[in-house]
């Protein structure tokens, strides 16, 4: 397994070690002592599943206060374009967004912990969006910004978004509330 550091503080990019044949492949999808050792110790209390068509956009969400989540996300079917962004205030890169694509081709998992705003847009005919939560989902605690902010500046890679009525009526990103704190 190889785990690499993005530009943003405590975003990480997992590449698991798959092993395949002629019958297919197997990889190990999680295992907490390896990513405890990657600087990755969330005990993982949900797993969600999404399906969504080309051109869909999710985001961007997260959760405050004591249900607020880490991510490992991953794509079992399809490709999509993952993003992260900082929302913890006072740190450098507060208001930076990272990008990575994650396929069922690259196998590539990323570890987005509590403190970021977290979507993705699809970029193949479907695709099937697997995470795991570090904490239960709270209505309550849900937030959200809206995915074409243009002081983000988020190329979504998708020519006509396809975003849910609860996403478009996001907030823009200068109004989020002060929810996480940068402490580095």
């Amino acid at each position: 397994m190889i785990v690499e550091k993005t530009f943003i503080e405590d975003l990480l990019i997992v590449k698991p070690d798959v092993f395949g044949d002629e019958r297919g492949f197997f990889y190990e999808s999680f295992n907490a002592d390896r990513y405890k050792k990657y600087g990755i110790a969330a005990i993982f209390v949900q797993d969600n599943i999404s399906k969504s068509k080309k051109n869909t956009v999710r985001g961007l969400h997260y959760q405050t206060g004591k249900f607020a989540q880490g991510k490992l996300c991953s794509v079992v079917v399809g490709k999509v374009l993952d993003v992260a962004v900082d929302i913890r205030f006072g740190s450098p890169t507060f208001g930076k967004h990272f990008a990575l694509e994650l396929s069922d081709e690259n196998k590539y998992q990323f570890w987005i912990p509590p403190g970021f705003a977290h979507g993705f847009s699809v970029l193949s005919q479907s695709a099937i969006f697997y995470y795991k939560c570090s904490n239960v989902y709270n209505k309550e605690s849900e937030r959200a910004i809206i995915y074409n902010d243009a002081s983000l500046n988020i190329n979504w890679m998708v020519a006509t978004p396809v975003v849910s009525e609860k996403d478009l009526n996001a907030p823009a990103f200068d109004k989020i509330e002060k929810s996480f704190i940068f402490n580095k």
